[in-house]
């Protein structure tokens, strides 16, 4: 039983529920979106540069709705801190920690875009969709980039981080050719605020549930392998 953190237990669970909790917000921001806004909102907010607009006027529409897809993504993103961790663990090596921690500033970047996003919500609450969506525009740079831009370079560690991760899973054995590439897909999500999801974003974050919950279940059952070495091209 490994005594390094996360450990047995919340390395296995996040593994589990992490990727799947990620990607039922994927879906309920895709989803809440076409529901909370009216054909003719939808090509209005289709036609403006930023998906910012739509997202501030379904908000409008169905303030609950936006509210559970949000907080369902950020739980999501939350969970995979440790699961991260514990495949970096499993893993092992530099260039795997070198991933896992790249991969971990990518969430805590979501986290604050997260908090941008609920800011931006409330703010409709108090001056108005029309008052709000022209304020928060006119500052959306900013706003996203962040305090010294922090944020913005943290998230670049997403994509970094999924690719150094990926292939030092799979150099070790842990995953095959094709988990790898799918953790690597799933690291080419889009980061930012107020940002729309589609049918893609859920497909590959679908992906990554596939390589992560039977490695996490596995973990909880205490019935993980030692790696056998650098797997053929075309294996699993």
């Amino acid at each position: 039983m490994t005594t390094h953190f996360p450990g047995r237990w919340i390395g296995g669970a996040t593994l589990v529920l992490g990727p799947v909790v990620l990607c039922a917000g994927y879906l309920l921001r895709h989803l809440s979106t076409i529901t909370a806004l009216t054909p003719q909102q939808r090509a209005w907010a289709e036609a403006r540069p930023f998906a910012a607009y739509g997202q501030l006027l379904a908000y409008a529409s169905d303030p609950a709705l936006l509210t559970l897809a949000y907080a369902i993504f950020a739980l999501g993103a939350l969970a995979l801190f440790p699961a991260f961790v514990a495949l970096a663990q499993r893993v092992g090596g530099g260039l795997a920690f070198w991933g896992a921690t790249l991969l971990v500033a990518g969430l805590f970047a979501r986290l604050y875009f997260a908090g941008a996003d609920q800011t931006a919500f409330q703010l409709t609450e108090v001056l108005g969709p029309g008052q709000a969506t022209n304020a928060i525009m006119r500052e959306y740079v900013d706003i996203s980039y962040g305090p010294w831009r922090v944020p913005v370079w943290a998230s670049a560690g997403q994509y970094a981080g999924s690719l150094l991760l990926a292939v030092a899973a799979w150099r070790s054995g842990v995953f095959g050719t094709a988990r790898a590439v799918m953790v690597l897909l799933a690291g080419g999500t889009w980061m930012g605020v107020l940002k729309g999801a589609s049918i893609p974003d859920v497909l590959v974050t679908g992906l990554l549930c596939v390589a992560l919950v039977p490695l996490g279940v596995r973990m909880l059952q205490d019935r993980l392998t030692i790696p056998a070495g650098r797997p053929k091209v075309l294996s699993w």
